[in-house]
């Protein structure tokens, strides 16, 4: 991915080295979320259907990263994040709307947002009581080594997810999905975080292609290693790793194939517009 030398967004927030008070799990809609809590065996709605709290956290063991690494981590992110805002600055006027720009925080160990006292362990996280996106950089290591999903252009999709759940925000899905806890079975109300983490795929692959039309962005295999990372994260790939079988009715973010479908779909049309249809078909034919 052709990063280097590009604007950096002002809306990064460098909160590295400041931690945290305790250990209460806490955080919104996360891409990545799930992938850590069932490694740690803890439960997954507790990050995906927001609020404050329940259960603990580990915290992590990873060594940090050099100064130089993780002043090149800060580059990127900022670059990434420069690369949404644009896209989406745009797309919204399109729409006669105004973008709000979302702050993203980087953080190690473990952090405060409005949704909660987070660790690591969460992975990337968007809080929309906040409307920012928390990352803890070392995530990248697991994503790399862990997930077999490296890359600069794996790690760009990962952002440009959470920045698609603001997008989603500021468009009035996600609170129509939320008003739904506790109206529809638990069952029900995973079939719709399903349609709206697939949107976010969604999302970021619409970026993809208008970052790719304006700026040029992308090497041989850049979009290969997005759809790799997506296919990591699928429901189905990581219960058959953690379980040892697959239970439908408890996915949350979707199967491998459909996340990888619904970003290429995003990547190939750029269309926005398109968005709708992960809440106007038929379950079984996303």
């Amino acid at each position: 991915m052709e990063w280097q030398g590009r604007r950096e967004s002002d809306n990064v927030e460098d909160r590295r080295g400041i931690g945290g008070r305790g250990l209460a799990l806490g955080g919104g809609a996360s891409v990545l979320a799930v992938i850590v809590c069932l490694i740690f065996g803890i439960d997954p709605r507790v990050i995906l259907q927001g609020g404050g709290g329940g259960g603990s956290a580990p915290i992590s063991t990873r060594q940090p990263s050099s100064p130089e690494a993780a002043e090149q981590g800060k580059r990127f992110v900022a670059v990434v994040l420069a690369d949404t805002e644009d896209v989406w600055n745009a797309q919204f006027q399109k729409m006669g709307r105004r973008y709000q720009e979302p702050r993203l925080v980087l953080f190690t160990g473990r952090v405060q947002s409005a949704c909660g006292l987070a660790s690591d362990a969460v992975g990337p996280f968007y809080c929309p009581e906040d409307s920012q996106v928390y990352i803890d950089l070392s995530f990248f290591e697991d994503l790399k080594n862990r997930f077999r999903a490296p890359g600069d252009f794996a790690q760009a999709y990962v952002i440009a997810h959470e920045v698609g759940h603001h997008v989603q925000k500021q468009l009035g899905y996600s609170q129509k999905v939320h008003a739904q806890k506790g109206r529809v079975s638990q069952a029900e109300y995973n079939r719709l975080s399903v349609r709206l983490e697939l949107q976010a795929d969604f999302l970021a692959g619409v970026w993809a292609h208008h970052a790719q039309k304006t700026k040029n962005i992308l090497q041989p295999g850049d979009l290969e290693e997005a759809l790799r990372a997506a296919n990591a994260i699928g429901d189905d790939r990581l219960q058959r790793q953690s379980r040892g079988y697959v239970v439908p009715d408890a996915f949350t973010h979707g199967t491998s194939s459909q996340r990888s479908r619904w970003f290429r779909l995003g990547f190939e049309t750029g269309n926005p517009k398109l968005m709708e249809e992960l809440f106007t078909r038929p379950y079984n034919e996303l």
